[in-house]
């Protein structure tokens, strides 16, 4: 926001950070007793997506930078096991979770590619 680096230029980096969003609107749904369980931990777990991607964006070597992003798609699988729970838990009846189940598939896959190319940048 108030530096101008590399990192806000990435597609995965604009991407994320609606798929933050997105999350945090998921969490605003759930009841209010999942405060310091399930919404914590998949806000904490979303922000986690976004802010490796930056930080691992800053590193100067490819291997660093493969390493932040594995931490952040490891975050988003995180993320998709938390949804497990809470449609098991059927907290989800009466939320479509399609845009988020796309958000989340679309960072995954970028996120791979991040870390299968050969530059990582």
């Amino acid at each position: 926001m108030f530096l101008s680096l590399n990192h806000q230029k990435l597609n995965i980096y604009t991407f994320s950070r609606t798929f933050v969003l997105e999350c945090y609107k998921l969490t605003k749904i759930l009841p209010s007793d999942e405060k310091f369980g399930m919404i914590s931990q998949i806000r904490r777990a979303a922000l986690s997506v976004h802010l490796n991607i930056a930080e691992g964006s800053s590193r100067r070597s490819e291997v660093e930078r493969k390493r932040y992003f594995e931490i952040s798609r490891g975050s988003i699988i995180e993320i998709d096991a938390a949804l497990d729970v809470t449609k098991d838990l059927e907290y989800l009846n009466n939320y479509d979770s399609n845009k988020l189940v796309e958000m989340m598939v679309n960072c995954f896959k970028m996120l791979s590619g991040l870390i299968d190319s050969k530059t990582a940048h």
